[in-house]
């Protein structure tokens, strides 16, 4: 299973079992798709783990937690293959994180967070670092992989350069992601290739490219 950067620092006793934490997470998702977000709670999970109440708030503060982590690690699935050239590279991950967020269990559970998060700032930090933090990493390797094949510039050397490559990192996945929520949460529409093809386009040629 993917590490968890947002999980619990290791505490005394007995040590962490991956395959309690993994039972944990996948109940944790089916119970969300099953109850929501109202009915769910730590004790329905345990239940279903086959583990302890215990066992969870060693693990996990509390559902916020639990939860976040729960879609966390599906996010973790996503990977960026070199396919050759940055367009090609942008449309496989789109049309992965779109065929992840298609998958029930992916759509109940972010749902539920991110709409519990509007009025809870503590839950909305939780999933920027478990979540949209680490799933950035897709993006700075994008962009390392195309300087190196000579499709961008390179960074500015310096603080500076760092410093303006991270906002152009963090514009970019908001502009991806934004979009395939956008179509999969909300309107419903698959993203398929042609969508991928024309969105990659719209990123890498601005609106004239489309025609």
């Amino acid at each position: 299973m993917p590490h968890s950067a947002s999980s619990p620092k290791g505490r005394p006793g007995r040590p962490r079992s991956a395959a309690a934490d993994r039972a944990i997470l996948d109940a944790t998702r089916a119970a969300l798709v099953d109850l929501g977000w109202g009915k769910l709670t730590m004790g329905d999970v345990a239940a279903r783990a086959g583990v302890a109440k215990t066992t969870l708030y060693r693990r996990w503060a509390n559902k916020n937690e639990l939860v976040v982590d729960a879609v966390a690690v599906l996010f973790d699935e996503l990977e960026l293959p070199d396919r050759g050239c940055l367009q090609a590279d942008i449309e496989g991950v789109v049309r992965q994180f779109g065929a992840l967020l298609a998958r029930p269990e992916t759509k109940t559970a972010l749902m539920a967070v991110v709409a519990e998060s509007t009025t809870d700032d503590a839950l909305r930090e939780r999933i920027r670092s478990a979540i949209v933090d680490r799933q950035k990493r897709l993006v700075v390797l994008g962009r390392e992989r195309a300087q190196q094949r000579g499709e961008l510039p390179p960074d500015v050397p310096g603080p500076e350069g760092a410093l303006a490559a991270a906002h152009t990192a963090g514009l970019i996945f908001d502009l991806i992601a934004g979009a395939i929520v956008h179509r999969t949460l909300v309107t419903a529409e698959p993203v398929d290739a042609e969508w991928a093809h024309r969105l990659s386009t719209v990123l890498l040629q601005g609106l004239g490219g489309l025609d």
